[in-house]
């Protein structure tokens, strides 16, 4: 069985008046992470994404501004979620369909289960939705 995509929140330490701090350690996450990545200076009128993965779990943080993910996984089940909080991050499983947009400035970090392989990318929305249902 594949997870779902879900919210996934970080320690936040601080206060207003001095700023805040979160902290991602392996031991605290769901994945040991193999790589990071970010994007930033994304203008608001592009949707990125437009994939899932066959085997890559990943953990995706707004660092800056927010990002709205539009998610699906086999079977058909859909979600929107928004991301605002720097201290919140989603776990997007694999086998999940996801496009984002973002805000202007958004800075988007994913925290990947690996490290970066083209064959594991479903790129073609019909082979993913091919893909037999997960059952929750």
């Amino acid at each position: 069985m594949t997870p779902t995509p879900q919210l996934f929140p970080l320690k936040k330490l601080g206060d207003d008046s001095i700023g805040f701090l979160s902290i991602a350690e392996n031991k605290a996450l769901p994945f040991p992470v193999k790589r990071v990545y970010w994007t930033y200076l994304t203008p608001t009128t592009i949707i990125r994404g437009h994939h899932a993965h066959y085997e890559l779990d990943q953990l995706i943080f707004a660092v800056n501004g927010s990002i709205r993910f539009e998610l699906e996984w086999p079977g058909g089940h859909r979600a929107t979620v928004e991301l605002t909080d720097p201290s919140q991050g989603l776990l997007v499983p694999r086998l999940c369909w996801h496009t984002m947009t973002f805000t202007e400035g958004a800075v988007l970090l994913s925290l990947a289960s690996e490290e970066y392989q083209e064959a594991d990318y479903i790129r073609d929305y019909e082979v993913f939705r091919a893909l037999p249902p997960i059952t929750q």
